[in-house]
């Protein structure tokens, strides 16, 4: 029986080590495949949609960046569903301070009609229909960004092809554990995991919420975005929507900012437990093969197994070995130096990691927004 477990745990560690490699692979790829935008190309006009519930970590600079492109054709228009938001003075002194910029309007919505279970896909809903361009990007209020962006994230649009464009994001300079434990996520596991993704789905079949740039003949090929009202996953499902009815889906060289601001690990912990059965949902058996990735996980088991084998110990320093090259190079060619400093909670980023997955391939309950909702069939959320 013995025998039987450690040939098992030696295959799932060998699978995890392949992982690992390509991991290293799909960083460089991605990080060489990066263009500038073509300075010669028409720029379109552009209608950047941000819907805002609440005050997020660095809220003012988050929008503020956002209305502050080095665009020459662009308008911003956030929404608010409820008026005593407290979001709503920040954002009106954002528009107030930002009245010089190169943006042709930057207003405020109060989109006050509850469309579905999805506050946010509802506010989208009702900016489209005051937004004035073809070309729309849909961006989240917890991000922070660059001069370059607008112009940076749209420039695939410019192929007729390509439906849809998304962004990475992680918080490069971290001030807590919980935010550290976040951005490592993001960095070491998610953005190559979703690299490794595009290869092994020949394309990119899916789309990240942060930032969706896209064209609205594209939305209404796919049905608009009231078929995401009460799904889970709606920036999944827009990517998967858009692939499937023949565009390409394109994953943006830009990595946005993203702001853990003071996360507790409880926090961590419940928003990726609610992504993990995102993930189950909308890919199916294929969110269980993310189990043959935890290979630092199962070396531990061996070692226990094994009563601490010589071979074992070899097997798990290898392992170690090049996961932990694998980590300094996704940091390194992610541009997070200061990640580096909060490598000592990497065991606990393994161990947390490899517990949501396990909890995730169970249950049909999430939690998002201080609130609690039941997944039933097709993805579909229900108030709990």
């Amino acid at each position: 029986m013995t025998i039987t477990i450690e040939i098992a745990l030696l295959f799932l560690i060998t699978i995890s080590v392949i992982f690992y490699i390509a991991s290293i692979f799909s960083i460089i790829y991605f990080k060489s495949g990066q263009t500038k935008p073509n300075e010669k190309l028409d720029k379109p006009g552009i209608s950047l949609l941000i819907p805002v519930c609440g005050i997020e970590p660095g809220a003012y600079e988050n929008w503020a960046s956002l209305c502050q492109q080095n665009y020459e054709n662009y308008e911003v228009l956030f929404a608010i569903l409820d008026p005593q938001d407290p979001a709503v003075p920040i954002v009106k002194k954002v528009i107030a301070d930002c009245a010089t910029s190169q943006a042709s309007s930057i207003t405020l919505h109060f989109s006050t009609d509850v469309l579905g279970i999805c506050h946010k896909i509802s506010n989208l809903i009702q900016l489209l229909e005051v937004a004035r361009y073809e070309t729309i990007v849909f961006a989240d209020s917890d991000i922070r960004v660059t001069p370059e962006y607008l112009e940076t994230v749209t420039a695939p649009l410019a192929d007729p092809q390509v439906g849809l464009v998304t962004c990475g994001f992680l918080d490069h300079h971290p001030q807590s554990v919980g935010a550290a434990l976040a951005s490592l996520g993001r960095c070491i596991d998610f953005l190559p995991s979703i690299n490794i993704a595009r290869y092994l789905d020949k394309g990119l079949k899916f789309a990240i919420g942060p930032t969706i740039a896209t064209r609205r003949s594209v939305l209404a090929d796919i049905g608009g975005l009231e078929t995401q009202l009460n799904r889970i996953g709606s920036d999944y499902h827009l990517g998967k929507l858009t692939a499937a009815a023949g565009y390409r889906v394109e994953l943006s060289p830009y990595i946005l900012e993203n702001d853990c601001g003071q996360e507790t690990i409880g926090e961590v912990f419940r928003r990726e437990l609610r992504w993990a059965r995102t993930i189950r949902w909308n890919r199916g058996l294929s969110y269980y093969g993310l189990g043959l990735s935890y290979g630092t996980i199962y070396c531990l088991f061996l070692l226990f197994v094994s009563q601490f084998a010589p071979w074992a110990i070899i097997v798990t320093a290898v392992t170690f070995t090049i996961r932990f090259s694998q980590i300094l190079v996704s940091i390194n060619l992610l541009e997070s130096p200061d990640l580096l400093s909060w490598l000592w909670t990497v065991p606990l980023r393994e161990s947390m990691s490899f517990v949501i997955w396990l909890v995730g391939c169970f249950g049909h309950k999430i939690h998002w927004r201080g609130q609690y909702f039941n997944i039933e069939a097709e993805g579909i959320m229900t108030k709990v």
